[in-house]
């Protein structure tokens, strides 16, 4: 409790001096709330806000384009541990000292994260390996402040207004990555999975996983001894192909989308080595999983594109997208319609295809209809993996690349589900079902024929112009009114009836009194309703 206390002291008091103590308490706003000072803030507030800002960074429809920006620039780097606390989490993990297990482990991290350290080490049996150890109470401390966020979004019901679109969808989407991401068991059978799905694909390869000395906390791997992806000059030093690794590097990643539906989330540069000829991928942390159906609905997306198919594209956008509130498909149909309109009259070697799907799901979102979370850590793949086969191979264009690689993957799975038996089925239950066509026309003409046909009509969101109608009804009948008032009154003013005060009706008097009021009320709820 001490700690949670004084923990929340912290956040508070850091967030407000960059700008974001509104999210506490409203009066604590001094318009500094800009991107670069949320950077700012997380970096101030230590190691597990440094990994929730990159968790944020990955995802899109959670942040604004100018936030996921700023947050990809923080730095996943922390003090170094000790080697004696490193080795008290690896004898917590296996029961037995390192010694026990390796002829050498240099003592000094290769790379220190604020999740883990990166250690090199040689097993007995003389192979080179990574060992990649869990901090200690990491996941005590990231627990500690995701509970701290979540209760503060909780009791205050703060937005992030500019910033986060649902504070507390945000809070719950981190409190779920941070467990997978804490958890190195996933990461080691994202591992072995893509090792096993990419095991016939001659040019992409991953590290061998250590099983004995992996764990929860622990991973162990092969050494992989490769030049980064985009290090052009040292790749071509070395007799590389560079051309044909950036074609090489898109088929690989449309591979593990198209054909897989399990691809790498975080494929930047320092995931990405060349040895041997071979791609490398490492790092698993963030893996994509997309559905059978999703994954036809990617494929008749870009069979859309290349055959500017447009109504199709819209129809897939549609049955994909979740709903998240009313939808207006007329102007949902008109934003898509254009934002393709305006892509298919250039040449495909000038789309780009990361932009063009971000687009696209960016106007749904506007249009209440929000995309599934696997594809949003696609895009995001598709804008970093683009981004590297620019910088080693600008003349490459990936969606021609992509183009023809589905355009195969379709006939394959055409002519390779081909079912003789489900074909003569479908045959039969369509030719039964068309029998029935002209017993049901003449039923329905038949009803009506005699007055029993009812035609069912539903309207929605009728109630904000009901609303409106209602309150415009009641201006009118208010002015109405009013202006028979201005008439009685001075009618009774005229005739100086009643009781007089300097000889003047009372009644007249209050008259216009009253009606002076009610009408300076209506005028100002006109103004207010900008309705002039």
């Amino acid at each position: 409790m001490k700690k949670s206390v004084q923990r929340f002291r912290k956040i508070v008091k850091v967030l407000a001096f960059y700008g974001f103590g509104y999210i506490v308490d409203s009066k604590l706003n001094n318009a500094k709330n800009s991107p670069e000072n949320l950077r700012r803030a997380f970096e101030a507030l230590g190691p597990t806000f440094i990994k929730i800002g990159q968790i944020l960074s990955t995802r899109p429809d959670i942040i604004p384009p100018d936030y996921i920006h700023e947050l990809s620039k923080l730095q996943d780097k922390a003090p170094a541990e000790t080697f004696e606390n490193m080795e008290r989490i690896f004898i917590e993990e296996f029961k037995r000292p390192i010694d026990d297990f390796f002829s050498y482990f240099n003592k000094k991290p290769l790379a220190s994260a604020s999740i883990a350290q990166v250690h090199e080490a040689t097993l007995k049996s003389g192979k080179k390996v990574i060992v990649k150890i869990q901090r200690p109470n990491i996941e005590e401390k990231m627990k500690l402040d995701l509970s701290i966020l979540y209760k503060i979004v909780s009791l205050t019901k703060a937005k992030f207004l500019d910033t986060l679109i649902d504070s507390k969808e945000a809070i719950e989407e981190l409190i779920s990555s941070t467990e997978l991401e804490l958890d190195f068991k996933n990461e080691a059978n994202n591992m072995v999975l893509f090792k096993k799905l990419n095991s016939d694909t001659d040019f992409v390869t991953c590290p061998d996983l250590v099983s004995k000395l992996s764990s929860r906390h622990i991973i162990t791997m092969d050494k992989i001894d490769g030049l980064k992806v985009t290090d052009v000059k040292a790749l071509k030093e070395a007799g590389h192909d560079i051309d044909d690794i950036g074609k090489k590097l898109a088929l690989s990643y449309f591979k593990q989308v198209f054909e897989d539906g399990f691809f790498h989330g975080d494929p930047h540069p320092g995931n990405i080595l060349i040895q041997k000829n071979k791609i490398c991928y490492i790092d698993f942390g963030i893996m994509g999983h997309i559905s059978k159906n999703l994954k036809n609905a990617l494929n008749d997306i870009i069979i859309s594109i290349a055959y500017q198919n447009i109504d199709k594209l819209i129809s897939v956008i549609m049955s994909i997208g979740i709903k998240t509130g009313y939808i207006d498909r007329n102007q949902l149909y008109e934003d898509i319609d254009y934002i393709f309109a305006s892509y298919l009259s250039t040449s495909l070697e000038n789309i780009k295809i990361s932009q063009l799907i971000q687009e696209v799901f960016d106007c749904s979102k506007r249009n209440n209809v929000r995309m599934p979370k696997d594809l949003i850590i696609l895009v995001r793949g598709f804008v970093i993996i683009e981004g590297v086969i620019a910088k080693i191979s600008p003349d490459i264009s990936f969606l021609d690349v992509a183009i023809p690689f589905v355009k195969a993957q379709n006939k394959a799975e055409i002519f390779g589900n081909f079912n003789m038996y489900e074909v003569l089925l479908n045959s039969y239950m369509f030719f039964k079902s068309s029998l029935k066509v002209p017993k049901k026309f003449i039923d329905l003409s038949d009803s009506i024929m005699r007055g029993r046909a009812k035609l069912q009509l539903s309207h929605t969101n009728l109630e904000e112009s009901i609303n409106e109608l209602s309150k415009m009804v009641n201006r009118l009948i208010l002015g109405i009114i009013i202006s028979s008032m201005i008439i009685s009154s001075s009618v009774i003013v005229h005739s100086n009836i009643g009781p007089k005060v300097c000889n003047i009706s009372i009644i007249g008097i209050t008259g216009y009194i009253l009606t002076a009021l009610m009408g300076f009320w209506l005028l100002i709820s006109i103004i207010r309703s900008h309705k002039m």
